[in-house]
């Protein structure tokens, strides 16, 4: 028998301290960063005992009847350690499944963790969807490399890497959020007529709770930026969270300078380097242009998904 229970503050050390030995979580599970915006997600996230023993953690959000994990992150999905099996998993989904129905909930969006996270394989989850009748209903295309191994640079990059060599700018850490951000939030506006998922204020907040996890890395000319990556880095992957450029930092290739000082320098040693996705509408479009500027670094398709499961119709 395996029981769900949901999520209260007296929870929070054992919660935490199961992320950290898991095999599949990140920090964007630990509670100090799933609570940084609780006033926009009402929080519904379960832990599952096996005689007595916890077993697994959901991290998920709760809206009008439907159970996402999770809405206020790129991927979410059942966290486990190394003991669990795919026949446990079953039985998760199982206790999943009787818990939520007893709320009144009917439907489950979920957002597995992709496999470049995996520190050991951890796909109990997306059999167990499949034994329940889950839908994919969305798939992004992001662009993932491994540093170091990754299949050679096109030649127009290799061209882009020598301009930004001959304008002698210096690539460092950062912590001028405040100006990333900007810049951020400009580019987006120009291209796609949208802002930031965070606030810089909450880009500041989560940076400060999490430093080895989260680092801006920019170049710069004196004391002005000119581009930056804002890195979310894991055990594994370290991630683009945001990338931005300057008109001028455009023209002096100063991004170009800042990957490669991270992809040759900073996460040499990373297993695996992931550029972001480069899809829109809930990736039924791919921005060409965007996958082959990221492709032209080395990097191949990983892909982030995202299920639906019926819980009057699941099994």
């Amino acid at each position: 028998m395996i029981l769900a229970v949901r999520y209260a503050d007296s929870h929070k050390l054992e919660w935490d301290e199961f992320v950290a030995r898991s095999k599949n979580g990140t920090f964007l599970f630990r509670r100090d960063y799933l609570e940084y915006h609780a006033d926009r997600f009402k929080d519904h996230s379960l832990l599952f005992y096996q005689e007595q023993r916890l077993i697994a953690l959901l991290p998920a959000a709760e809206r009008g009847g439907v159970l996402s994990s999770h809405g206020g992150l790129t991927y979410g999905g059942v966290v486990t350690d190394a003991a669990m099996t795919v026949d446990r998993m079953l039985e998760v989904f199982s206790a999943l499944r009787t818990v939520l129905l007893g709320l009144g909930a009917q439907r489950v969006t979920y957002k597995p963790v992709p496999h470049i996270y995996h520190r050991i394989p951890a796909e109990e989850d997306l059999y167990a969807l499949f034994r329940c009748g889950g839908r994919l209903v969305r798939r992004d295309a992001s662009c993932s490399l491994v540093p170091g191994a990754a299949t050679p640079l096109s030649k127009g990059r290799k061209w882009a890497l020598t301009r930004a060599k001959r304008a002698g700018l210096e690539v460092r850490r950062s912590w001028d959020f405040s100006s990333f951000m900007a810049m951020e939030a400009e580019l987006l506006r120009q291209k796609y007529g949208v802002a930031p998922v965070h606030t810089v204020a909450e880009i500041e907040t989560l940076a400060g709770r999490f430093p080895d996890n989260i680092q801006l890395y920019a170049a710069y000319e004196g004391e002005r930026m000119l581009a930056g990556v804002l890195v979310y880095e894991s055990d594994r992957v370290a991630h683009a969270q945001y990338i931005a450029s300057t008109e001028e930092g455009r023209e002096r290739f100063a991004l170009d300078a800042t990957l490669h000082y991270l992809l040759a320098e900073r996460y040499a040693a990373k297993p695996i380097f992931d550029f972001g996705i480069s899809t829109e509408k809930r990736g039924t479009y791919l921005n060409v242009g965007l996958a082959r500027n990221k492709e032209s670094w080395g990097g191949r398709t990983t892909v982030y998904d995202e299920y639906e499961l019926d819980l009057l119709q699941a099994t």
